[in-house]
């Protein structure tokens, strides 16, 4: 039997790993091997919220992101 393929960009899967990186984009920018203004946008157009302190340091660029995806 093969292991199944997981998308890392999957929202739940995106969410779930957020969680596990303890809510820190930057740590999960690292774990995920990109840029950290990826990281955000891609939280952003999964709909993943923001912990407090992701949210206070990178919450105006989530949210301009987020009306951008949804336009």
């Amino acid at each position: 039997m093969q292991p199944r393929t997981v998308d890392p960009t999957d929202a739940r899967v995106l969410e779930r790993n957020y969680d596990y990186a303890q809510r820190n984009a930057r740590l999960l920018s690292m774990w995920y091997e990109c840029d950290l203004e990826r990281m955000i946008e891609l939280l952003a157009e999964n709909d993943v919220a923001l912990s407090s302190n992701d949210e206070r340091l990178f919450g105006t660029y989530y949210h301009s992101v987020k009306r951008r995806s949804t336009v």
